[in-house]
C-alpha cells in the first residue's frame, strides 16, 4: 500500500506539479513531506499526516519549515530545526 501511494504522489510531482507556479508555503514541499512521511509512519498514518499538511497549506498561514516528527501527530512540528534521523519502515 505504502508503494502504491508514494506512486501517486510520484505521478503528481512529476506529471501535474510542473503545470503550476510553485506555491508551497513549507519546505519540505507537501508532496514530499507526504513521501516522507509514509515512509516513515506507514501507510494509514502518513497518508493522513501528509492530507493533515495540505489542509494546513493556505494562503492565510505563514509556512516555513515543517519537517516530518519522529511520533505521530496531525500538527506541525515546530520542534525539529533541522531534518531529524529518521528510521524508516520496511515497505
Amino acid at each position: 500500500m505504502s508503494k502504491l501511494l508514494i506512486g501517486f504522489v510520484r505521478f503528481y510531482q512529476r506529471f501535474i506539479s510542473p503545470l503550476f507556479p510553485p506555491s508551497c508555503r513549507y519546505y519540505p514541499t507537501c508532496s514530499g513531506y507526504m513521501i516522507q512521511a509514509i515512509q516513515v509512519h506507514g501507510a494509514a498514518k502518513g497518508g493522513l499526516m501528509g492530507v493533515a499538511r495540505i489542509l494546513r497549506c493556505h494562503p492565510f498561514v505563514k509556512g516555513g519549515i515543517d519537517y516530518v516528527p519522529q511520533t505521530f501527530t496531525l500538527k506541525r512540528n515546530t520542534q525539529d530545526k533541522v531534518k531529524p534521523t529518521y528510521r524508516y519502515r520496511k515497505s
